[in-house]
């Protein structure tokens, strides 16, 4: 009786433990589920301002620049952890950028088979056949720095290039199948997963990818979605400052819901705010944006309108978000908090009659 005793208090008082992740570094972080605000800041990250920030997760670069002089040190990401912040790296593994450090000058003439053409969207960024093994061994070169500077995860953008190759516009000199490239887009995401993990022997590292949730439509086995540790989504609302069709807003949520519903984190970030300061139509519409990212379970970051990335956003009372007590245990919308409030001495009552009872029957 007492061991029954025993295990139910231990049931009442386990909602609310915090379980932190341990990291090879001595160091431990709060799990992912216990995230509730987040950043993304590419350009300038100062470790220190980020430390300070109030933030529990941040994606940014492995460098102050993007360039290998602007690496990071180890020291460097272990302030930001210090601080309480879950640091993910930037990670682009659908195309080359021309100002990282695997870049080569001759391949502006005289580029290697497996890049293709500049997007003529950002200047610079090239598609590159990810399904290569000289990408990849690009790629894991890539993941070795940012795991000796010590992040806790990595944020893999252009996923969806797996449309890009299957685009029979794309005026390069091969197309593929739809399915045949998502089924190499997710191969190649396995193997950076297994490579963290088990290569490098860091089993706690998180894999994030960034946008391209309909290649779900091809995880046949669900084997990508119990690998991936979350989602980040661009643009889900409003693009730029312009709200979405909520037909297509509909049609993306029913994959990334996938991801939520498997227990999983969704970093959502729309970039509605037009610098003009939380007043006005601009306030309108960073509050519409967030209230309708924090209704569907996804953690919202509210990006400028310029893309650029090059600042964290501080909007005072809205982001960092922390949730007050009341809210910090719910489920389904019911305060959990209240609910073990009262089922605790209840609880307590049920063992006492159940042991004097025992007691009389003896």
């Amino acid at each position: 009786m007492r061991c029954l005793a025993f295990i139910l208090i231990f049931l009442i008082l386990l909602p609310f433990a915090r379980f932190p992740i341990a990291h090879s570094n001595g160091s431990s972080l709060p799990n992912l589920n216990k995230v509730t605000s987040w950043a993304y800041q590419l350009q300038n990250a100062d470790p220190e301002e980020i430390a300070n920030s109030g933030f529990d997760l941040i994606v940014m670069d492995y460098s102050y620049d993007g360039s290998e002089d602007g690496e990071y040190s180890p020291q460097e990401i272990q302030l930001i952890k210090s601080g309480g912040v879950i640091p993910i790296a930037y990670l682009s593994i659908g195309e080359a950028e021309d100002y990282r450090f695997y870049w080569r000058d001759e391949w502006s003439e005289n580029p290697p088979d497996w890049l293709g053409k500049e997007n003529p969207e950002w200047e610079g960024n090239y598609p590159v056949k990810y399904w290569v093994d000289e990408w990849k061994d690009i790629i894991f070169s890539y993941l070795d720095r940012i795991i000796s500077q010590g992040f806790a995860g990595v944020y893999l953008d252009r996923i969806d290039s797996f449309e890009y190759w299957s685009d029979p516009d794309n005026g390069e000199d091969i197309v593929l199948s739809e399915e045949d490239a998502a089924i190499k887009m997710i191969n190649f995401v396995l193997e950076i997963a297994e490579y963290c993990r088990e290569t490098r022997g860091l089993s706690n590292f998180y894999i994030i990818p960034q946008n391209g949730e309909r290649i779900l439509e091809y995880d046949k086995n669900g084997i990508y979605l119990e690998t991936i540790s979350g989602i980040g989504i661009e643009d889900l609302w409003y693009k730029g400052l312009d709200p979405n069709p909520a037909q297509v807003v509909e049609e993306r949520i029913q994959y990334i819901d996938q991801v939520a519903i498997a227990g999983k984190i969704v970093l959502s970030i729309d970039y509605v705010d037009d610098g003009s300061g939380y007043k006005g139509e601009n306030k309108e519409r960073i509050d519409d944006y967030v209230s309708k990212a924090r209704e569907q379970g996804y953690i919202p970051y509210v990006g400028q309108s310029d893309r650029a990335l090059d600042e964290l956003v501080i909007i005072p009372g809205v982001q960092p978000y922390k949730p007050s007590e009341d809210n910090e245990y719910s489920v389904l919308g019911v305060n959990m908090g209240w609910v073990y409030l009262v089922l605790g001495p209840v609880t307590v009552v049920i063992i006492l009659l159940l042991i004097r009872i025992r007691r009389s029957v003896k």
